[in-house]
């Protein structure tokens, strides 16, 4: 079977920002091969606690992803909903016009017929307590009248709408905030935690994510088929960022979170897919067991179902793992999290 080989090198600004990345949040899932690093004052390995707040970091991004995606969609019904407000209120100004029309020549004829007088007071809704009042109006006049009464309605509850949905959007966006400072904390935790650590521990370990790196550009993939072109064009599309950094929030095309990089490539293949994990966990057909998996396939993993990349072949899954590391293959074995089912798209 043809080993998967490296894909073009990084530009020199990839390689200095993923370096400068590095730096800030190493990989951390390798275990220490000799001396213990400094221990908290609960007597946990610094690695240890690091690696755990990454772990929190990546679980609140998918949450913070979730919060984007109904602001997104909530800014969207939002905006339909004002236009659809505004054209309604050009309606309803029209037919006042008519209506008022209709009062100005009755008033030059030598009087105003009571159902206007009605409608040009000063509280025209209250005409619907007073429905028989188009009794007294001429056909013409009743049918504009209602008509205007029923715009009038529809307007009111179009703008009750529009201000629900407002208050919605007011509260997701602070959700929003609050997920972002919770990211931002874990993240400064964590570089705090490594900046206890030696010079030449954070270079080593800086070296073992480099060699993790390097493992992925010599992973063999064997050669077994996708399940459908469409999920092959979007394994196809993900293989092309391999060596892009993680980056919370991000969806491409330069860097990534996880369910970035598969609604991004899935995107590429012609096929929308949710933005969370969460969500691509319930989004197509249900895979239980590892070894039913096809290339293409979306595997879901930790118990939260925070976590998801794509099915590579032979085992491996092609995802971006968490903070400082890189879009790249992994052993779904060795990778540190649960699997708990793949999705087939299309």
């Amino acid at each position: 079977m043809a080993a998967h080989r490296r894909p073009p090198q990084a530009s020199p600004r990839r390689t200095g920002f993923v370096t400068a990345t590095a730096a800030a949040a190493v990989a951390l899932s390798v275990q220490p091969a000799s001396a213990d690093p400094l221990p908290d004052p609960n007597k946990k390995g610094v690695r240890a606690q690091v690696d755990r707040l990454y772990e929190q970091a990546t679980q609140a991004t998918e949450k913070y992803n979730g919060a984007k995606e109904k602001a997104d969609r909530l800014r969207g019904e939002t905006k339909a909903l004002q236009d659809a407000v505004a054209r309604r209120q050009g309606e309803v100004n029209e037919l006042r016009d008519r209506l008022g029309m209709v009062a100005a020549g009755q008033y030059r004829s030598g009087g105003l017929d009571p159902a206007l007088q009605l409608f040009l007071s000063e509280d025209p809704d209250s005409y619907l307590a007073k429905a028989s009042a188009l009794d007294r109006a001429g056909e013409r006049q009743a049918a504009v009248l209602q008509q205007f009464l029923s715009q009038q309605q529809a307007l009111r509850l179009q703008r009750e709408e529009a201000t629900r949905k407002l208050g919605d959007l007011d509260a997701t966006q602070r959700q929003l905030g609050e997920r972002k400072a919770e990211i931002q904390g874990k993240l400064r935790e964590a570089q705090r935690l490594l900046n206890t650590l030696s010079a030449k521990e954070r270079t080593r370990i800086a070296q073992e994510e480099d060699r993790a790196d390097r493992a992925s550009a010599r992973v063999n993939l064997g050669n077994e088929a996708s399940a459908s072109q469409r999920a092959a064009a979007a394994l196809a599309s993900a293989k092309s960022r391999v060596g892009m950094p993680y980056v919370w929030g991000a969806s491409g095309p330069a860097s990534f979170d996880c369910s970035g990089l598969t609604s991004w490539a899935f995107r590429q293949a012609g096929v929308t897919i949710p933005r969370t994990s969460q969500a691509q966990a319930a989004a197509g057909t249900r895979i239980d067991s590892l070894g039913a998996l096809k290339p293409g396939d979306l595997v879901i993993m930790r118990t939260d179902l925070s976590h998801v990349g794509f099915y590579a072949g032979n085992g491996q899954i092609l995802h971006s793992p968490k903070p400082g590391a890189q879009v790249r293959y992994e052993s779904i074995a060795r990778s540190g999290m649960p699997f708990m089912w793949g999705v087939r798209i299309g």
